[in-house]
């Protein structure tokens, strides 16, 4: 038999709810206020990378946004909410996980004691490299680079995102990659 606790429902919170599901912003705004913080505190403790933790909020919200019409008055919101932030935190976890275990398209990244090949092995280690490196592209190039490697979208999806053909999407991967090697290959100990 199942007893729901009167404290998890704030009927404050359930008017919101309620206004946000008609496309209320205002109210979308109140509730962001309200529950930002804690959000942010559950991402940080999990990513532990304050950067990484606002972003993982502001996805956080835009999952509840879309998914609004999903949760069911009477529940409680807060512990809804944190389920979410709780399955995109993880979601990130693997994903950061996956791209250090990835070879970035036949670079090999994962050689033990890359550090100690860089010309000053005590000031970089390889992320670092890899994102200074990432950041040094063109503009265009960089954006389909982070698209695709990052937020992990087929060419496809990046074409459409960024309006722009198929094929002109393949080719500045191409070259980003090609220029990311180069930038590289000194660095990480003559990889090609």
């Amino acid at each position: 038999m199942e007893q729901k606790n009167e404290r998890t429902v704030d009927p404050q919170v359930e008017f919101l709810v309620d206004r946000i599901k008609n496309g209320d912003r205002e109210a979308f705004m109140k509730l962001v206020a309200a529950y930002q913080q804690k959000v942010f505190i559950l991402a940080y403790s999990m990513v532990r990378d304050r950067e990484d933790a606002l972003d993982l909020v502001q996805e956080v919200f835009l999952r509840l946004y879309e998914k609004i019409q999903s949760y069911r008055a009477g529940e409680s919101f807060q512990a809804w909410l944190m389920q979410i932030a709780r399955n995109l935190s993880i979601d990130f976890l693997r994903r950061r996980k996956t791209r250090k275990n990835d070879s970035l398209d036949g670079l090999d990244l994962d050689r033990a004691d890359l550090a100690t090949e860089c010309e000053d092995p005590g000031r970089f280690q390889t992320g670092e490299l890899i994102h200074r490196a990432v950041l040094a592209l063109p503009e265009k190039q960089r954006l389909v680079f982070i698209l695709h490697h990052f937020d992990e979208l087929k060419y496809e999806e990046i074409a459409d995102r960024l309006g722009i053909a198929l094929g002109t999407v393949k080719s500045l991967h191409f070259k980003a990659v090609q220029n990311l090697r180069k930038t590289l290959a000194p660095s990480l100990g003559g990889v090609r």
